[in-house]
């Protein structure tokens, strides 16, 4: 009887494993062998839930009031890249007050603010490098040239001043759709564009997509693939808000960059607003970020209004960008402060209250000034001193800027085909032979002469109406 027992005892264990997955020598546990994921059986009908995950957790580095929070987080950037980080913070929020005010005045036909979001701008143009691409959407329009040229250039030790008056410059230009010069004085052809948007080459170049509603993801994920190619130690930057995140070519960016394992960043703004439609009305998941993981992509999600952490953690992404050919997804949370665009009335779809709520409580650029005060590195006599200086630079180049002439009527019809087809063609021909007969109705004087040289090859007649 004994014997029996210990043999019923030793079965008992073995069965128990048959039962559970055939682990036996005889029959060896099962495992997926998929080759579309990387998973385990399971024996249980079960669904996953979207809120089975905790949220992603928002990086940060101080608080509103300015405070260091962990001082092993703390970039320990030197005096003089701080106050250049906060005077060009300062400085694109003095830009969007006079060019919004312009735009009411008639003066320009359109703008967009960048209220609230100057952090996302300027921390993380400050953290890239001087050869990398910059794929904007349009706020970064502002960010290029008022943030990351300014922050490039001091790292290049250009003169401050000088580089400041350029780079204000090139914006109120565009904004007057006017353009400029390249940095190396080459005559570069004006624009005039349905969003006003750089038209100038600055050392670290600004690429926009053709429409700037959407992300330009796949363009930024070519351009980051052929840089891969190259073994050019460069990477890729590509800006958009969370709105855009809705566009297929976002998905299909995302998908791209980490199969082909490409050297870029994807920067999206979630400032609460595509438009009119808030972010509870766009996805129902955890935000942006946590659509990273599904496509392999390293992700993160930071405080969009503390500039310190905006630096630290795409300085972080570009890093491992160019070191490991990976892709990586940051979501910057911020909140758009201003209207959409200068077309925009944002009071018709949220409360007075809780945009005053963000702009007195939460603000990127009070918060650096807190840090600032606490250090001693910055005064209110300072402060009062550059506010002065800064809208004086800014108004000086928006006047000179609208002495500039606009661009020549030809160019409507560049800059999209290198062989212009013929409806183009005939409606180039539309629009001489209307001037020819009517010019002097028109301020012709106000315009530039001339144009893009003629493309070779007759001339078709224009479409009688």
């Amino acid at each position: 009887m004994a014997a029996m027992a210990a043999l019923r005892a030793l079965r008992a264990p073995l069965l128990k494993t048959r039962l559970r997955g055939f682990g036996t020598a005889e029959f060896p546990e099962e495992k997926p062998q998929f080759p579309g994921a990387s998973a385990e059986f399971a024996e249980r009908l079960e669904f996953i839930q979207p809120n089975v995950i905790s949220g992603i957790p928002v990086y940060r580095v101080m608080d509103r009031q300015g405070h260091i929070l962990r001082q092993s987080e703390d970039p320990q950037l030197p005096k003089e890249l701080v106050l250049k980080l906060y005077k060009t913070m300062t400085l694109l929020n003095t830009m969007d007050r006079i060019l919004y005010e312009s735009q009411r005045q008639g003066r320009i036909s359109f703008y967009m603010t960048n209220y609230g979001e100057e952090g996302t701008h300027v921390g993380s143009a400050a953290a890239l490098d001087d050869t990398d691409l910059v794929f904007g959407q349009y706020r970064e329009a502002s960010s290029c040239t008022g943030g990351t040229r300014w922050i490039c250039s001091w790292r290049s030790a250009t003169g401050t001043a000088r580089t400041r008056a350029k780079g204000g410059r090139c914006r109120c230009t565009t904004a007057a759709a006017s353009g400029t010069l390249s940095p190396s004085r080459r005559p570069w052809p004006r624009r005039s564009l349905k969003v006003p948007l750089p038209s100038s080459r600055c050392r670290r170049s600004p690429l926009f997509a053709r429409d700037p509603d959407h992300p330009g993801a796949l363009s930024a994920v070519g351009a980051a693939y052929a840089i891969k190619r190259a073994d050019a130690n460069r990477a890729v930057i590509c800006y958009f808000g969370e709105g855009a995140a809705s566009e297929g070519d976002a998905h299909a960016g995302f998908n791209f960059a980490a199969t082909l394992e490409c050297p870029i960043v994807f920067f999206c703004r979630n400032n609460g607003y595509a438009i009119s439609t808030p972010t509870s009305e766009q996805y129902r998941g955890d935000g942006i970020a946590a659509r990273g993981p599904g496509y392999g992509l390293l992700s993160i999600r930071v405080d969009g209004n503390d500039v310190f952490a905006v630096y630290k953690v795409t300085r972080e992404a570009r890093r491992r960008a160019v070191a490991e050919n990976r892709p990586v997804l940051i979501e910057a949370m911020t909140y758009r402060i201003g209207h959409h665009s200068t077309s925009d009335d944002s009071s018709a779809y949220r409360s007075v209250d809780e945009v005053h709520y963000w702009d007195q409580q939460d603000h990127p650029i009070s918060r650096l000034r807190h840090f600032l005060l606490r250090r001693g590195w910055w005064d209110e006599e300072q402060e009062k001193g550059w506010r002065e200086s800064s809208r004086r630079m800014v108004l000086e180049s928006f006047s000179a800027a609208e002495r500039l002439p606009k661009p020549a009527p030809q160019l409507l019809f560049t800059d999209v085909y290198r062989e212009l087809p013929l409806h183009l063609r005939r409606q180039r021909g539309a629009l001489q032979q209307h001037l020819r007969r009517y010019g002097q109705h028109y301020p012709m004087e106000l315009f530039e002469t001339g144009g893009d040289p003629p493309i070779a090859g007759p001339e078709p007649s224009p479409v009688q109406p």
